[in-house]
């Protein structure tokens, strides 16, 4: 009976190598494309923004306004909120507070739907890397129990060459994740700070 066990998992196990290897191969494009994408960022986006906070505080605290804002070297996507706030200038300073809290959550959700994919692929690919190194080592062995050298010698290059996918494709996203957690952070704290700046300078002018 557990002969019949054994059948299933090893048909299960062999079933699934064309897909853990088509998976890694994804994965490894898609490791690729991220590594594309962040350098497009860093010089479209990061490169781009020059910005010196103190005095950005000092112009709006004097009454700069969306003129201050438009002129600063802030990112686009920080502009745009920053100015959605300056356009209600007859809300009361409670609700200006709360358009601001639901405008920074709202740029966080952008930052974390992000990092989530990298965040994922840097946990998944060393999954099906071992998955990859682990399902043709059952042929080897029984190849190596019969003799035949050259299929325990294609199974151990799979083994090797689908771990080796797994660990870049995780090693690619995971520096690609924490640069840009370090990127996003230092962004919400800038436009967090602009915000309260905006809100107190609007209290004070109203």
């Amino acid at each position: 009976m557990s002969s019949v066990f054994h059948e299933i998992l090893r048909t299960v196990a062999n079933a699934m190598e064309i897909p853990v290897v088509v998976i890694l191969i994804l994965l490894l494009a898609l490791s690729v494309f991220f590594i594309g994408w962040i350098l497009t960022e860093y010089f479209t986006e990061r490169r781009q923004m020059k910005i010196v906070l103190p005095a950005l505080l000092e112009e709006l605290r004097g009454g700069g306004g969306t003129d201050a804002i438009e002129r600063s070297g802030l990112l686009k996507r920080q502009k745009a909120v920053l100015l959605e706030l300056c356009r209600h200038p007859d809300f009361s300073s409670a609700l200006r507070e709360g358009l601001a809290a639901n405008l920074l959550e709202k740029e966080q959700a952008h930052y974390d739907r992000i990092l989530k994919t990298t965040d994922l692929i840097a946990k998944l690919a060393p999954m099906f890397g071992l998955l990859g190194t682990l399902i043709p080592l059952g042929p080897g062995i029984i190849a190596l129990g019969q003799g035949d050298t050259y299929t325990l010698s294609v199974s151990l290059l799979t083994a090797f060459d689908t771990t080796i996918a797994g660990l870049i494709a995780a090693a690619v996203c995971l520096v690609i994740s924490n640069l840009r957690r370090r990127w996003y952070n230092g962004y919400m704290a800038d436009l967090e700070t602009l915000m309260d700046c905006v809100c107190e300078a609007e209290a004070t002018h109203a």
